[in-house]
């Protein structure tokens, strides 16, 4: 069952609605890479393979983008495969064709269960884009996968720490060195996929219909998770309508819990527990405006003003109602100072696929990344000059 996702990679022919959605994700994830340069990630894996180190930088933001129906970051995991096994547009639409597919299968069941999806189905997706950049056929794709198998795990604990990013780049290597050793001739039975997606909860079948990644990546606007997306917009209509964060003494935010499913901290005491926090999603975007990475560090985190609003702060969640991050939506209710209220309520973030992002917003985003500089150069980067420029970036010792 899951060894037809090889046959469906390998035979894949790409139209130029597809290489559009390739070349939107190596722009989005070359930018979000090159913008955690100076992150204590990259000296940590300064002696690691490539990637698992383009990976694990990529992501360390939470800026790269995710792929709502499988619940995973498709391309940080696809890319840095594809770009590690000097793969181009194909390579990676195989992939994350695969991720988007398997993660899909595998279901919210997996992920509400406390899995990292983006790991699980990241390790044999990645076999798959570094296998068709090698040249792999269909069988060899398939024995690639299964020795992806072992790796294919990850948690959601690991959110607000360095495990996060790092497991994710353990995902990305797993399956570029399980592809390789699949074109050197390693033996492995496709039937293992079929085991591992048992006891990984999934029940049902991928569906190969359909453009290679079924559904667009959601692009991020701001660096943290995307299930604080929508509240950080849905606050930022409330202060563009002139509240003043000094004025507030309560806030409700009302939610599905779907939505709340990695946003395990509360009181972050990190920048990077702050990306996984309701409560910092609300205060962030009342105090900041249009919340970026200066916004995400451990000083931002504890600033007084952000402590007085997450202390004024209370979550309420309904059961059911959707099974994904973006179901229902979201509400705000802000009680002021003097007895008056402001509320507000939000479906879709700007850059769900069902709203995307527009034009400006995209050149805005990476050059927020690289800097005015150098947005052009990212902006018209080509899978060929990619590794070299990840290199450059960040050389090995």
């Amino acid at each position: 069952m899951i060894a037809d996702l090889a046959d469906w990679a390998a035979s894949l022919e790409v139209d130029d609605a597809d290489r559009d959605v390739a070349r939107t994700a190596l722009v989005d994830t070359v930018a979000v890479t090159l913008a955690a340069a100076d992150d204590p990630v990259v000296e940590l894996t300064e002696d690691l393979p490539e990637a698992l180190r383009w990976a694990a930088v990529g992501h360390v933001l939470d800026f790269d983008d995710v792929h709502l129906p499988s619940t995973s970051h498709i391309s940080v995991v696809c890319v840095s495969a594809t770009l590690a096994a000097g793969g181009g547009a194909r390579a990676y639409l195989a992939g994350a064709g695969v991720m988007a597919r398997l993660g899909t299968a595998l279901g919210w069941s997996h992920y509400s269960s406390g899995w990292h999806a983006t790991c699980t189905a990241g390790a044999p997706a990645a076999a798959v884009a570094a296998g068709v950049a090698l040249g792999l056929d269909a069988d060899g794709l398939k024995r690639a996968m299964a020795l992806a198998v072992p790796a294919a795990g990850g948690v959601q604990r690991a959110f607000g720490t360095s495990g996060k990013c790092l497991q994710v780049g353990f995902a990305a290597d797993a399956g570029v060195r399980a592809a390789r050793l699949a074109a050197a001739g390693a033996s492995a039975d496709p039937a293992a996929l079929d085991q591992w997606f048992a006891l990984a909860g999934g029940s049902t079948e991928p569906d190969l219909s359909g453009p290679a990644l079924p559904e667009k990546p959601a692009v991020k606007l701001h660096p943290c998770c995307y299930a604080m997306q929508r509240p950080i917009s849905a606050a930022r209509t409330l202060r563009d309508g002139g509240l003043d964060p000094a004025d507030v003494e309560r806030i409700v935010v009302s939610t599905p819990e779907a939505g709340m499913q990695p946003l395990i901290h509360s009181f972050p005491r990190t920048g990077l527990e702050a990306k996984f926090s309701m409560e910092y999603a609300v205060a962030t975007a009342l105090l900041d405006g249009f919340p970026g990475r200066a916004h995400f560090t451990d000083a931002a985190a504890a600033r007084p003003a952000v402590r007085r609003l997450l202390e004024r702060t209370e979550v309420r969640t309904s059961p059911g109602g959707g099974d994904d991050l973006m179901a229902g939506e979201t509400g705000i209710r802000v009680e002021l100072a003097g007895g008056g209220e402001a509320e507000t309520a939000l479906d879709l973030p700007r850059g769900h696929p069902g709203r995307p992002a527009s034009e400006q917003e995209l050149t805005a985003k990476v050059a927020s990344c690289v800097g005015e500089e150098r947005a052009g150069e990212v902006a018209g980067i080509s899978w060929e000059e990619a590794p070299g420029v990840l290199r450059a970036a960040f050389p090995a010792p």
